[in-house]
């Protein structure tokens, strides 16, 4: 049956005939385009605000820029080229088609389909270009790297390329080629399809008759050629990538591969070309078959050479000789991992370990055992919440961290946190809008408290602390805006004599001292003091009260994304952030220490290493630490040093690994960003530590890497693994322990240092592992503190190789040892009287003696309400010898004939003693009342009359009733009877700690 092309759209004739606008469309159509605008203007310039004010709007900028860009660039070349074939298509459809049957079932379909088919033709393709601009846009990285990237001064051993191709450069081709040929596939069906429906393409041949137009063969044959290119110029990059393929073994191209994949790539590409020039043959000549019978061949060809060949080879000629074919390119692998993550520079000692413990054999070491750290800051922090929270909208973080300070011209390691904010912890009466967002809004000080001692109690030995705080740090701004517990966002600033509102720290005479952060001198945040930043923030937050409250003022800064970690992400995108965030006191200011990576997952030859597998340990599972995002990498630097003032927030990004080709990718793309380490000071040098994410990954990593010969590598049978926590009573899937910090004078070292460090045990499953120790890893944690020089041995890795023929216990043993001793059982059985729980400390290994020291501290704590862990014992073991305190050195003495040698300063408070007038007790929290409580410093209430294990148990009860008491009085807003309810906490305490103390 003959048809026509189908007449053109019929337009209206005459003004009448238009369909008339409703003035309420109109109405509608305008606000909800100023609605849109608004709500497009909340999102995106309240950002160019936010970063402008840090002085970080180009990456902003430029990230959006590349975004857009990109969207654009694949928006028009899959919609304008999916579009074009598809108006081509139906162009050039034949004016007349045979009378088939297949042809009148099209009819029916196309008296369908013509109606939409301006919708189909435009609307189907721009639907597909979002879809390619979407995808195209989160490449912006890709993109960047490409066209910026740095020398890595490395060439790989398969082609001579500079590393670098394969970082940078590939990445970028290989997507570009892709989207290409996903943009020809698209192209080819659609045409085809249209084609089709229009005759152009008839399934069976009429008389004869080609089944093709000769338009709809030239078109679908070009764009087959085209897509064949495609295909050869994918298989030709294949080539390089198989340098990052993984195989069961080894990351990176084996025997197989290179004898055998490699060259039937470049087989399959020639192919390919060849295929595409027979398309074009058939453009011009109008025959079929012999395109079809080039497809044929490079189908055959991808299973017989792509895929067939090289299991050949694999099966018969690699695995019979794979120790000696795959030695090449097992030692690649080797040396390409332990470059690409670091390791390759281990200073590697062979330890002969001693066993037995003899008395004075600590007398060498005594610097370090005075420096053994028995706070563990994975369970002391209720101890310091109780100690020094001082109100209840004050809290410390669950997992403290270590630093080092100098304390009277001697380096002390140190157990520190901040008083953060907690508004949780107000009184339901006192949570409103303007306490909310306009009175609290920082908090106030650190707590610090000597690593290596304890007072007679068992409680921490600080020496700063208090609000105002007061110690041995000296004078520094304690005011916290920006931390990791501070609110959603907070109004500060007012104009000169309108009144203080903000709290600034309470107490006991005044009740609370008030504050105005000063805006005129200090930008700490973006300004909110116009009408259009006003709504626009208040969009944002959908908060309609910054819009109406008289406390946002000309004068007003809105401060908000004030976690340091989150804000150094948004300003350095493109690295990868450690778990950890620590705080120290730097010039005068409390500074967050944040630490970036730069990683790659294209070195080649490189093992691929799981971040969130490296870093799965005790202090994850119990989520102590940050999140680590999902993340594969077979590079990794740590090359940057990130600050946070915690005052104003302002970030500073120190270019810390000036040699790695990353970091200088991103300096040459976003200059304005970093800063010189020459501009670090030497305050701030003396706070920069090692990173714990990067050293996990390191030991990882160096669990196998530490064999460096392929012969060994393949046998895997000196292949390690880290130790399971200790402590923890999971039977199956029990989290690795967890690197620890702390002083210690590493073999071949002159002097202790402050280290980070780590064991290895036998390889194997994660159940049964067999606890005798291989290996000790230490890394120099030490930056030193000259301002802009980093130390000389900072980031060296030290590794110990421990004899195999002599037994030496690992971790799991020797906490084995420590449950299963008599004397131990028994006198840990009497620190569980009353209501009273036994908690482990963390389980620290030091290379001294000439053998492992263990020292494990025991703390005590309620099982229920009020829980203050308190040191009470300490465990320690050398071989397979055992011992316990109360002090670490009658520990120590315990184990070593009765005179270690040691020297410990556990007793004694450090070389000048904590302020007598920091405050340990909790006064009454009174958010807007007056406290008159004192502070109370160590307890001094006796205990009462009878046995100490009554005493305690009555303690107990009683700080339970008191925690109780005190909770509802201040939900229901009752100072004076919280404040009531706090002292009986306090002597409830006091009480406890003395009835332990005579029942130890």
């Amino acid at each position: 049956m003959a048809f026509t092309r189908p007449p053109a759209d019929r337009r209206p004739s005459s003004p009448g005939e238009r369909r008339k606008v409703s003035p309420l469309g109109v109405t509608v159509g305008v606000i909800a385009a100023i609605v849109a605008v608004v709500v497009l203007a909340a999102r995106f310039w309240t950002e160019v605000l936010w970063f402008d004010q840090l002085g970080f709007e180009r990456v902003l900028l430029t990230e959006w820029g590349m975004r857009v860009g990109l969207f654009v660039v694949g928006f028009l070349l899959m919609a304008v080229t999916v579009g074009l074939n598809l108006h081509l298509a139906w162009r050039n459809r034949p004016v007349y088609a045979p009378s088939t049957p297949e042809q009148a079932t099209l009819d029916q379909y196309r008296e369908a389909v013509e109606p939409l088919r301006r919708l189909v033709t435009f609307g189907g393709p721009a639907l597909l270009g979002l879809f390619a601009g979407g995808a195209l846009s989160s490449r912006w990285e890709t993109v960047l790297l490409w066209f910026n990237g740095q020398s890595f001064g490395v060439k790989d051993p398969e082609y001579g390329l500079d590393v670098s191709f394969y970082t940078f450069t590939l990445p970028g081709l290989r997507m570009v080629t892709s989207t290409l040929l996903a943009i020809v596939v698209v192209s080819l069906l659609g045409a085809a399809a249209m084609h089709y429906l229009y005759g152009g393409i008839r399934l069976g041949s009429v008389g004869g008759d080609s089944r093709t137009t000769r338009a709809a063969r030239v078109h679908l044959s070009v764009l087959a050629a085209i897509g064949m290119l495609l295909l050869a110029a994918n298989y030709w990059l294949d080539r390089y990538s198989i340098l990052l393929s993984s195989s069961k073994s080894i990351t990176g191209a084996t025997y197989a591969d290179v004898n055998a994949v490699i060259p039937a790539r470049a087989i399959l590409a020639g192919v390919a070309v060849l295929v595409a020039i027979l398309f074009v043959i058939t453009a011009v000549r109008g025959n079929w078959k012999l395109p079809a019978i080039g497809v044929g061949l490079m189908i055959v060809s991808a299973v017989a050479i792509g895929a067939i060949y090289p299991a050949v080879v694999e099966r018969f000629q690699v695995r019979p000789n794979a120790q000696e074919l795959e030695s090449e390119y097992i030692q690649r692998n080797i040396d390409a991992t332990r470059k690409a993550f670091g390791i390759d520079k281990v200073e590697v000692t062979d330890y002969d370990a001693k066993t037995t413990a003899t008395a004075g054999a600590l007398r060498a070491d005594s610097e370090t055992t005075a420096s053994i750290r028995l706070l563990d800051p994975a369970i002391v922090s209720p101890t310091f919440t109780q100690l020094q929270q001082n109100r209840q909208y004050y809290s410390f973080s669950r997992s403290l961290q270590v630093d080092r300070y100098e304390i009277a011209g001697e380096k002390r390691d140190t157990v520190i946190a901040v008083r953060e904010l907690n508004q949780a912890g107000l009184g339901e009466a006192q949570r409103n809008w303007v306490n909310d967002h306009t009175v609290f809004t920082h908090g106030f000080g650190v707590v610090a408290a000597y690593g290596n001692a304890v007072n007679k109690d068992g409680q921490p030995s600080f020496f700063e602390g208090g609000i105002p705080s007061v110690g041995e740090l000296g004078e520094y701004e304690p005011r916290i805006y920006f931390g990791q517990n501070s609110p959603t966002y907070s109004i500060v600033g007012a104009p000169e004599g309108t009144g203080n509102w903000e709290v600034d720290y309470p107490d006991n005479e005044a009740g609370q001292v008030m504050t105005t952060f000063p805006t005129d001198k200090v930008k700490a945040g973006p300004s909110i003091g116009n009408p259009i930043n006003r709504l626009l923030y208040a969009v944002r937050f959908g908060d309609e009260q910054l819009l109406f409250s008289g406390r946002v003022t000309s004068e007003s800064q809105i401060l908000y994304d004030r976690d340091p970690r989150e804000r150094v992400q948004k300003v350095a995108p493109y690295l990868t952030l450690d778990s950890r965030v620590y705080p120290a006191v730097v010039d005068g200011r409390v500074k967050w220490i944040v630490d970036g990576y730069t990683t790659s997952s294209q070195y080649p030859y490189a093992t691929q290493q799981s971040l969130e597998d490296a870093t799965d340990d005790t202090l994850a599972r119990n989520n102590l630490v940050a999140e680590v995002v999902p993340q594969t990498v077979n590079y990794i630097r740590n090359s940057v040093k990130a600050t946070v003032d915690a005052y104003d927030g302002s970030v500073t990004l120190y270019a810390w690994d000036t040699e790695d080709p990353v970091l200088k990718t991103w300096q040459k793309i976003f200059p304005a960003s970093f800063t010189p380490v020459s501009e670090i000071s030497g305050d701030l040098m003396s706070h920069i530590r090692y990173p714990e994410d990067f050293f996990k990954v390191q030991r990882a990593l160096l669990a196998k890497y530490h064999v460096t010969d392929s012969t060994a590598f393949f046998s895997s049978a000196d292949f390690w693994q880290t130790p399971n926590e200790p402590t923890s009573k999971a039977e199956t899937n029990a989290p690795l322990q967890p690197p620890y910090y702390l002083t210690m004078q590493m073999p071949g070292q002159d002097t202790p240092s402050f280290s980070l460090m780590s064991t290895f045990i036998p390889g194997g499953t994660t159940t049964g592992q067999r606890q005798v120790l291989t290996g000790y890893l230490a890394a120099d944690a030490e930056a030193g503190d000259q301002p802009g020089v980093i130390g000389e041995g900072y980031g060296t890795l030290r590794l110990l190789n421990l004899p195999k023929d002599n037994a030496v216990p690992a971790p799991g043993n020797v906490q084995n040892n420590f449950d299963t001793d008599a004397r131990i059982a028994d006198a840990i059985t009497g620190l569980r009287v009353g209501n009273a729980t036994v908690v482990s400390g963390n389980l620290l290994t030091l290379p001294v003696g000439g053998g492992l020291l263990y020292v494990q501290p025991i703390y005590v704590q309620s099982s229920s309400g009020t829980k203050i862990p308190l040191m009470r014992k300490v465990l320690v073991s050398f071989g397979d010898e055992v011992g316990i305190g109360d002090t670490l050195a009658q520990a120590l003495d315990d184990v070593f004939g009765g005179n270690s040698g040691a020297e410990t300063d556990e007793e004694d408070p450090g070389p000048t003693a904590p302020p007598t007038d920091v405050p340990t007790g909790e006064p009454t929290d009174a958010p807007t009342d007056a406290s008159t409580d004192e502070p109370t410093g160590e307890p001094t209430t006796a205990p009462a009359p009878g046995m100490p294990a009554e005493q305690l148990a009555t303690a107990l009860s009683d700080a339970e009733k008191a925690i109780t008491d005190a909770d509802a009085a201040l939900k229901g807003g009752d100072f004076a009877a919280y404040g009531e309810a706090q002292k009986r906490l306090e002597d409830a305490i006091s009480r406890a700690i003395a009835a332990q103390k005579a029942g130890a």
